[in-house]
């Protein structure tokens, strides 16, 4: 079968790249595309519209470079179309959670035909030919989270939860997409399929079982869940729990804690740092007590000692320095809206994070609100003349900040005792 891939130029805020550069799972887009389909396909083509599609090229699977999908998806899209005869595109019901609740906010890419939704996703049998039927394909979510968290963080009944689906599909048209896409549809959907598999085969289960009887381990911490690559340094006293995967070369420190996730190659997580629920790419560095909930970070990047990012997306090449706090929670109980084709759009969702672009530095001491962009190649060093020592201080007891900058500190004009000397 012959691959067509279309392509989606529109670049991705604040990444100022298409979604096909942008890492899903600690790879490219487009090589995680190419991986998926490989048992499938044997050949591709790139083409910018649907009218450039070849007729009667024999059998033809057609999809766009900024969607993301997973095997389950497309092996079942693939034999539901083959044993129809014909000319099918890929749909979901209108009740279906996960693509209702996750999937069709801040995108044009999912839309509703009919009394279903449809997704630039094609199967030709005999090349291109008009007018495809709708192929419904469920993604059979499933309700995971957190439960009985404080009320007035979750409106549901004290619920924070998603809809995690075995069948995975995503159209990447902002970087809240990037982010579910990694997290709940990603590393989150591992664990909903290791509960599919324990729950539908009790072969399974008791495999699992027995290497964590054999390994002398918690069911979640054995082999059968944590996988781990070659020349790796993982301290004893470190905490992992799988579904888990870790590269070749990777260091974790003492008191780690990693908690279904995914660590890339030649990545160091030192002593007190801890990650859930997220995707640390290759060459990543975390020093001590660093804090990574639902994040992904792409390649080569930093997040420094005391910094907390939750429900983030990281770019490459990144630095967050030291004791940044990233929060994802509107205090004001205001919806949580996020920038998207000029407009402010709400995200659905109770709590979110930010958005750090590539080859960004960023300062240490920085609160960052809900649903912020931090755009590429931005440098912020953190000034407040209350708060930040830029000079010298001299020998004196001080019961306010120094003033360091006489000609814009409005103190200077009351002419306060309580400011002692400095050195200018």
């Amino acid at each position: 079968m012959k691959r067509v891939v279309l392509r989606a130029p529109t670049p991705i805020a604040p990444f100022g790249e298409p979604a096909r550069e942008l890492r899903i799972l600690n790879k490219p887009l487009w090589l995680l595309q190419r991986d998926v389909l490989a048992r499938h396909c044997q050949s591709t083509v790139e083409i910018d519209t649907l009218d450039e599609l070849p007729a009667g090229a024999g059998e033809l699977l057609v999809h766009k470079d900024n969607q993301f999908f997973n095997e389950a998806l497309i092996d079942t899209f693939i034999v539901a179309a083959r044993r129809s005869g014909h000319a099918c595109q890929l749909a979901f019901t209108l009740d279906d959670k996960a693509i209702t609740t996750h999937a069709l906010r801040l995108q044009d890419g999912i839309r509703r035909q009919g009394d279903v939704y449809v997704a630039d996703v094609f199967y030709y049998p005999h090349g291109a030919q008009a007018n495809p039927e709708p192929l419904v394909v469920a993604t059979e979510p499933r309700e995971m989270g957190y439960y009985h968290i404080p009320s007035y963080m979750a409106p549901n009944h004290g619920d924070l939860t998603y809809q995690i689906p075995l069948r995975a599909f995503l159209s990447l048209e902002h970087w809240l997409h990037v982010f579910i896409a990694n997290s709940p549809f990603g590393v989150f959907a591992w664990a909903r399929k290791m509960e599919h598999e324990v729950e539908a085969s009790w072969r399974t289960k008791l495999r699992v079982s027995a290497r964590a009887l054999i390994e002398r381990r918690h069911f979640l911490q054995c082999s059968a869940l944590v996988k781990i690559g070659k020349n790796c340094s993982i301290d004893p006293t470190a905490i992992i729990q799988g579904p888990t995967v870790i590269g070749n070369n990777v260091h974790i420190g003492a008191g780690a804690v990693v908690v279904s996730s995914l660590i890339g190659n030649n990545a160091t997580i030192m002593q007190g740092s801890q990650i859930m629920l997220s995707v640390v790419s290759d060459r990543c560095y975390l020093p001590f007590n660093a804090s990574l909930f639902m994040t992904t970070l792409m390649e080569n990047s930093m997040v420094a000692q005391l910094s907390c990012l939750q429900m983030c997306v990281v770019g490459r090449n990144t630095f967050i320095g030291g004791g940044n706090i990233f929060t994802d929670f509107d205090l004001m109980g205001k919806p949580i809206t996020a920038m998207w084709k000029g407009e402010l759009h709400e995200v659905g969702m109770p709590v979110l994070g930010s958005a750090v672009g590539h080859n960004v530095k960023l300062g240490s001491g920085f609160v960052v609100y809900p649903a912020r962009m931090i755009e590429s190649d931005t440098v912020l060093v953190y000034a407040d003349d209350h708060a930040v020592i830029p000079k010298n201080v001299t020998t004196g007891v001080y019961t306010r900040p120094p003033v360091f900058y006489p000609t814009r500190d409005p103190r200077v004009q009351l002419h306060d005792p309580l400011d002692g000397p400095v050195t200018r």
